[in-house]
């Protein structure tokens, strides 16, 4: 059974596999904005705390980003990731205008490999679904927020706790 999600109250089809709290987070392969790949293996040991947005170019999403750069910065041996389908040229350009220097924005764009494997590729829209997942340095997930609808703010403060809590 997958998430439930609207965005812009319409329903939309999630395609790949809803990630539940207590099992092994999925690989993936995501762009780097220097275009080299990026896997879950890449921060291996870390406490992760990926933030999934439909497009960095809006308002919540760019809200979203910044509030989890400003939250980075006093957070011990977490990684913030930003992930979506932007272009990595986009990623890259909208940081250095919004000054973000904690959260590494990575691309989705090329294949889709995280959306499918977390379940928030929207088939409608080739865009990803806003959530949040919190992931252990073992590689467990212990935190998964599916934003029911698209264009709404995810729980953040529930995120940043479950990153604090994870080790």
């Amino acid at each position: 059974m997958m998430a439930e999600i609207t965005f812009k109250n319409n329903p939309v089809t999630l395609l790949g596999t809803e990630v539940k709290v207590g099992e092994k987070a999925p690989d993936f392969k995501v762009l780097a904005n220097d275009l080299s790949e990026v896997t879950l293996a890449d921060s291996k040991g870390s406490v992760r705390l990926i933030s999934v947005v439909p497009s960095i170019d809006t308002g919540v999403c760019d809200q979203q980003t910044r509030r989890f750069n400003e939250e980075a910065a006093s957070l011990d041996n977490v990684k913030v990731l930003t992930v979506s389908v932007d272009l990595p040229f986009a990623q890259k350009r909208w940081c250095a205008a919004a000054g973000i220097e904690n959260v590494q924005t990575l691309s989705d764009h090329r294949d889709l490999s995280f959306g499918q494997a977390y379940g928030v590729a929207i088939e409608e829209l080739r865009l990803l679904a806003r959530s949040v997942f919190v992931i252990d340095s073992s590689d467990t997930v212990v935190y998964a927020e599916y934003v029911s609808e698209a264009t709404n703010h995810p729980d953040y403060e529930a995120a940043i706790e479950a990153a604090k809590a994870a080790k």
